[in-house]
């Protein structure tokens, strides 16, 4: 096998300091002229599911039902909008993650996103940090438009370490000479499958697995705080 090193990033929480999938669900709604409470409601729906313990990958599917109908085009374009509207605010990405990130290309190491947001967040993202590859999660478009269903299970899970698996296969690259990063217990299957990891922020539980197993530790960032009407929570979300 040749020896090209692969580095694997979760992005929200991980790379980013909020929640890719909600942030861009508010701009969404906005822009498709729903007031405030709209947005709130929806996202308050999904946390309650998350409260009463439905599995991520089932409140990610229920996630894109936000979508049903909607035009694949419009959404990608408002996607591209609302990321250069997080660029000028500041404070998108955290920091830490995103210096190991260009380190790791700087090295010369491929870099994969792996997320269980979906291609119209992910591509401007991916386009800014000259990211190699995406794997995320897909959602059905018939006809150009979501039908608000997913073309297979989300990249929550299991999933991203199947991905590792695959993309260090097509590379050639055995997964023990690649490095994993994630900030939620959701992604101890992709940490858990490459021969180096690190965890990103807070999460104690994930943390304290961290140290079991000698995994690194960055820091995480706060969410920004924002006043406007686009403004963000003070308390990261999660539905990837």
């Amino acid at each position: 096998m040749r020896h090209t090193r692969i580095a694997f990033f979760d992005v929200d929480g991980t790379l980013t300091t909020d929640t890719t999938l909600f942030r861009f669900l508010r701009h969404y709604l906005t822009a498709q002229g729903h007031a405030p409470h709209v947005y709130e409601q929806r996202r308050r729906r999904l946390k309650a599911m998350t409260a009463i313990g439905v599995p991520r990958e089932e409140t990610n599917r229920a996630y894109f039902e936000n979508f049903r109908g909607a035009s694949a085009a419009t959404v990608s374009r408002l996607a591209r909008e609302w990321f250069a509207a997080e660029l000028r605010h500041g404070g998108f990405f955290n920091e830490h993650a995103l210096a190991a990130l260009r380190r790791h290309q700087s090295d010369g190491d491929v870099v994969v996103l792996v997320s269980g947001s979906f291609p119209a967040c992910l591509e401007p993202i991916a386009a800014y940090l000259g990211t190699d590859e995406t794997w995320c999660t897909p959602p059905e478009i018939t006809r150009g438009r979501y039908t608000g269903r997913l073309i297979r299970p989300p990249m929550i899970g299991r999933a991203k370490a199947e991905a590792v698996r695959l993309v260090a296969s097509a590379y050639r690259t055995a997964p023990g000479h690649c490095i994993a990063y994630g900030d939620h217990v959701s992604d101890v299957p992709m940490l858990s499958s490459t021969g180096s990891a690190a965890v990103v922020g807070g999460d104690e539980e994930l943390r304290d697995l961290a140290r079991a197993r000698s995994w690194l530790l960055l820091p995480g960032a706060p969410a920004p705080l924002r006043s406007a009407a686009g403004a963000a929570s003070p308390v990261r979300e999660s539905a990837s």
